[in-house]
């Protein structure tokens, strides 16, 4: 039976993102700098331009129109297979073909060694097309690092070429159904079979692209416990675990026979959003014949694995802001032809107004607007800042990375948290019709939710960014980023910023500096849960005071540019508006800091 609503998700055009925002951050973070860099020597701007133009096209023209559809029929398991939409392999074929799996890769390997400054940008294209199909590829890409960066040479020729050209996929086998975020408790089991590999026992769950049709193999990157390894985290190594393994390693691998590897597929788990790219249990070994080989040293998966982990995080920034900007740009477009109501003021009962032309409404949007472009270009400043860290002049190299370390568990939460208030946001502005599956606000909300979970969620990034980034660095790394803030400052005000917006900049970063400290004390003191129970709170109020400089330095380059064109006045509306709201918070939040002690003197007993 026909709805009796009339969606028109599959005719409007909805540009995803806003091409100048991403066009200016590419200026802002001078990427044409970055082919100084050797490692980037081949590129140009033009190359860059290319990049990002082509992942638009198939980020507008092959995902978007794919989008409702893969979220409506996602992945079916028929005898013992996952069978993904069709759609959603067309899509993820061709976005194998823009080489995004091997975007930032050496080309010794197959790859294009373009930065990752650029690849963040343009993959929000395809992020904000369709993150489940875009997932895919995302996936891969870390998985295919792993093997680059530990592996030894038999497995990095056997694994590498193809999972990097999209014929094999990859996954990261972490959790267990009794081990999470805690990973130190993880069961599975590694003996070694003495002929280079190691007989791979155990349960994980909720792993992304677990199995489909859309790939000839999937590679696992399984953490798993080597027989007499310590317990914990200290005893964790990984492996790589085809799902159909080689009967020889070297370089031609995918061209050969594989053989089953004992992976079966033991669920299918029914998610409330990134519903067309399949979470699955998987079982290793249970019939005693699953094989993996070793990455990198034994008792050193965890580590290795977190070395990785600045780039998967900010690729979860990206696509919050991604699916942010999705929602901006629907309830923008309804708000401008929906008519409802009369302009506050008028007499007139014969034409009734559009959304958009009632104040609250305009809030909303503004609201959405500044959560969109802070959160894009934070994710830009901190992509450039792994480029700097990894490619860049070795003098530089110590600095830029402490930077991006203190600023990752940012660019990773706010895009996603406030991302989320976003996409709440563009439902509220559809009315009813946001409550209804009909419209694809719903759907943009359920799909953002998993950002505030997956790769660490909300509250380990908390006590990643107070405990270990912050506390534990003894304050490098912040004054680094006041040293960056004031050059941020000094040019707002060259520009002809208006001076209240850098002066409460100014004054935000001396309560983050007053709290830091009183909360380090806290911590030297014994009083660990009363230091990281505030964990959340901190890392918000920091990430406000992080957010305005972006909008600062946005602000800026609007000034620069004359502020005349609607889009520059916007970013400069935009700015004050996070100067006017968000700003004053943060003094707030850091009373709460220091002085709330409810949670941490609560008994469970009383809840």
């Amino acid at each position: 039976m026909e709805s009796v609503l009339s969606a028109n998700q599959d005719t409007r055009v909805n540009p995803l993102i806003d091409d100048r925002l991403i066009d200016l951050l590419l200026d802002l973070e001078r990427v044409e700098e970055l082919c100084a860099f050797p490692y980037f020597a081949d590129h140009d701007r033009e190359t860059f331009g290319l990049y990002v133009d082509a992942c638009r096209r198939v980020g507008r023209q092959v995902l978007w129109p794919s989008y409702v559809a893969t979220d409506a029929e996602p992945p079916a398991l028929a005898e013992g297979r996952v069978r993904l939409h069709p759609k959603t392999k067309d899509g993820f074929h061709q976005v194998r073909e823009l080489g995004v799996i091997a975007a930032n890769r050496p080309e010794a390997f197959g790859g294009h060694q373009l930065p990752i400054t650029v690849s963040t940008l343009a993959h929000a294209y395809l992020m904000a097309g369709n993150l489940s199909t875009a997932g895919l590829a995302w996936l891969t890409t870390g998985a295919a690092h792993l093997v680059e960066e530990f592996a030894d040479e038999a497995v990095r020729t056997t694994f590498l070429e193809p999972m990097l050209e999209g014929r094999w996929t990859g996954t990261m086998a972490l959790t267990e159904p009794h081990a999470g975020s805690s990973l130190g408790d993880l069961t599975t089991t590694a003996t070694d079979a003495g002929d280079g590999t190691y007989r791979i026992r155990g349960a994980k769950i909720f792993i992304s692209g677990g199995d489909h049709d859309a790939a000839e193999n999937v590679v696992h990157l399984v953490l798993a416990r080597i027989e007499g390894a310590p317990d914990g985290v200290k005893g964790i190594s990984l492996f790589a675990v085809p799902q159909r393994r080689p009967t020889e390693l070297g370089a031609g691998a995918a061209d050969r026979e594989l053989e089953p590897n004992d992976v079966h597929v033991t669920g299918l788990i029914h998610k409330i959003g990134w519903r067309g790219l399949p979470s699955l249990a998987l079982g290793f070994g249970d019939e005693g014949d699953c094989r993996g080989w070793l990455v990198g040293r034994p008792h050193h998966g965890l580590r290795q694995m977190f070395q990785m982990m600045n780039e998967a995080r900010i690729g979860v920034g990206v696509s919050a802001a991604a699916t942010a900007s999705v929602a901006y740009h629907e309830a923008l477009a309804y708000a401008r032809e929906r008519t409802q109501g009369r302009a506050l003021g008028s007499r007139s009962e014969s034409e009734p107004v559009a959304l958009v032309a009632h104040a609250d409404v305009r809030r909303m949007l503004l609201r959405m607007k500044s959560i969109v472009d802070g959160s894009f270009a934070l994710a830009a400043t901190t992509a450039r800042l792994a480029d700097e860290a990894q490619h860049g002049p070795e003098a530089g190299r110590p600095r830029a990375a402490a930077l991006l370390d203190l600023l990752t568990p940012i660019t990773k939460t706010f895009p996603a948290e406030w991302g989320y208030e976003a996409n709440v946001l563009a439902v509220q502005i559809h009315g009813g019709y946001g409550y209804t599956s009909e419209y694809v606000p719903e759907a943009l909300m359920r799909d953002q939710k998993l950002n505030s979970i997956h790769e660490g969620t909300t509250q380990i990034q908390a006590l990643d960014l107070l405990g270990r980034k912050v506390v534990a660095g003894g304050g490098a790394a912040l004054g680094i980023l006041k040293e960056s803030i004031d050059e941020t400052l000094a040019a707002a005000r060259e520009a002809g910023v208006d001076e209240a917006l850098p002066a409460a900049l100014e004054r935000a970063l001396g309560e983050v500096a007053a709290l830091t400290a009183a909360l380090g004390t806290a911590g030297a003191q014994g009083d660990l849960e009363g230091m990281l129970g505030h964990g959340v709170d901190y890392l918000t109020l920091f990430a406000i005071v992080i957010v305005a400089w972006q909008h600062l330095r946005l602000a800026t380059a609007a000034q620069r540019a004359g502020g005349e064109s609607d889009f520059h006045r916007g970013l400069l509306q935009s700015a004050r508006y996070w100067f006017a709201t968000e700003l004053p918070r943060v003094p707030m939040l850091a009373r709460r800091c220091r002085e709330d002690r409810s949670f941490v003197d609560l008994d469970p007993a009383w809840l």
